[in-house]
């Protein structure tokens, strides 16, 4: 029997004025899969996550979380349930350590107030939770400044920020953008040694680690669900092929389908 979805939307729907940002969108994410959404600019991606991750409202429809309908719930209560996001712009404090950015988010999980004259280092579990999610995301000499971090290093640190608050799903909005081939490859070694234990939701461009990490793969198109299925599936598909290139022009056992797949967005 098939294991229950630990996130479900049904029929999701976010209007901005006359325009359907999300439209109609009914999916299924299984436990501890990598399931990528791709499609153009414009497609409804980021309003999507916005959406699930309690940013916005959806205009109709409805979201479930581990068998609970929370439609409704804003950011902080998806979060404390177990909802992770990182955008697409680094949200981090740059003054503060790696390590403190981190302590800060396990800080926040465990609803422990520190007290303005009381020192972090005394909460040990706090500290023992971060020192792990630290170590888990890879992220080196954790003393340093954020400031003084990387573009590739700052997304692993928020990767570990988001292990830190003991996230069973982690919504990552395009975690590759604008890093160099070789942070890509660490990012990508990164999420695969986390897939099997957390369900990732995928908002990528780069299709090349889309297609090296997705178990499943949901194409947007102007809000709506154009194809959903696995990577060979959604490759061989003709309306994708269509969207995307036009009938016919991607030849389905092309090594560089999942580059070519996205060229012309």
């Amino acid at each position: 029997m098939p294991e229950a979805p630990i996130l479900e939307t049904r029929n999701l729907t976010k209007l901005f004025g006359g325009v359907a940002a999300v439209n109609g969108v009914s999916l299924q994410f299984a436990p501890a899969e990598v399931h990528a959404l791709i499609g153009p600019n414009g497609a409804g991606k980021t309003t999507f996550l916005n959406v699930l991750s309690g940013e916005l409202s959806p205009t109709s429809g409805k979201i479930y979380f581990k068998g609970k309908d929370v439609t409704r719930w804003g950011p902080d209560a998806l979060a404390q349930a177990g909802l992770g996001r990182s955008f697409q712009h680094s949200s981090i404090m740059q003054n503060f350590t790696l390590f403190e950015n981190v302590r800060l988010a396990a800080q926040a999980q465990s609803g422990i107030s520190f007290g303005m004259f009381s020192p972090a280092e005394r909460f040990t579990e706090v500290t023992e939770v971060a020192r792990g999610a630290i170590t888990a995301a890879g992220v080196g000499r954790a003393d340093r400044l954020a400031a003084e971090a990387s573009h590739g290093e700052r997304r692993q640190l928020e990767i570990a920020m988001l292990l830190a608050t003991n996230a069973d799903v982690l919504l990552l909005d395009e975690p590759t953008s604008g890093m160099g081939r070789a942070e890509t490859q660490e990012l990508i070694a990164l999420i695969k040694k986390l897939r099997g234990r957390h369900t990732i939701l995928l908002v990528e461009h780069d299709m090349d680690a889309v297609f090296s990490l997705a178990d499943r793969i949901t194409v947007l198109v102007y809000g709506r669900v154009l194809a959903t299925g696995t990577p060979a599936e959604v490759r061989r598909n003709p309306e994708v092929r269509a969207a995307y290139l036009g009938e016919g022009s991607l030849p389905v056992s092309a090594p560089a389908a999942s580059t070519c797949l996205y060229s012309v967005s």
